[in-house]
């Protein structure tokens, strides 16, 4: 994963990922048979991780407000350059050529972190901590706005550091999400 995140994808040899790991690159192609593979697996590898992160967190006392800042920490990237979403950024880099079968893996990765966030919005709702809305059609809303300022802070653009875009979702579920009084 670091590696990848260090020199990404195209950057990458397997002749050099072996030496790193003590492995022949024949070896690493028995398992992996191509890079895009490769990159998919270490991708599902830290997912795993990630989700099991998310479960906890999930699974803690506390009000559904908590759990979903908590989701959004977990979610958006500790800084420019961050492995887990250089492997995101790889992996949707290579999307449009992907085979149905990787296409169905990276579906199912996105779908866990769909699912857990429609589970603290309905949560949420239906405790009246959260507005009356559709948490399928929000959480939807709700990604595509962490994505796009994940990927910012990721790629290191100016003025998107972590604890701004931290502030701006903080800001939109107060908008968006929280009764008024």
């Amino acid at each position: 994963m670091d590696t990848i995140a260090e020199r990404g994808l195209d950057g990458l040899t397997m002749a050099g990922l072996g030496r790193q790991v003590g492995m022949s690159s024949g070896h690493l192609l028995y398992y992996f048979r191509t890079k895009d593979e490769l990159l998919l697996r270490t991708l599902e590898w830290s997912e795993g991780r990630l989700g099991a992160e998310r479960s906890a967190l999930l699974s803690r006392p506390g009000t559904a407000r908590e759990r979903l800042d908590g989701y959004v920490d977990v979610y958006v990237p500790r800084g420019p350059r961050d492995p887990h979403w250089t492997l995101w950024l790889e992996v949707w880099n290579r999307s449009q050529n992907a085979d149905d079968d990787a296409r169905a893996r990276q579906a199912a990765i996105e779908g866990a972190w769909h699912r857990d966030l429609v589970a603290i919005l309905a949560e949420g709702v239906s405790r009246g901590e959260f507005r009356p809305v559709d948490p399928d059609r929000f959480a939807t809303r709700t990604r595509a706005l962490l994505d796009g300022f994940s990927v910012h802070v990721a790629v290191g653009i100016p003025g998107t550091g972590r604890e701004q875009v931290l502030a701006h979702v903080r800001e939109f579920v107060a908008e968006t999400l929280i009764p008024r009084p």
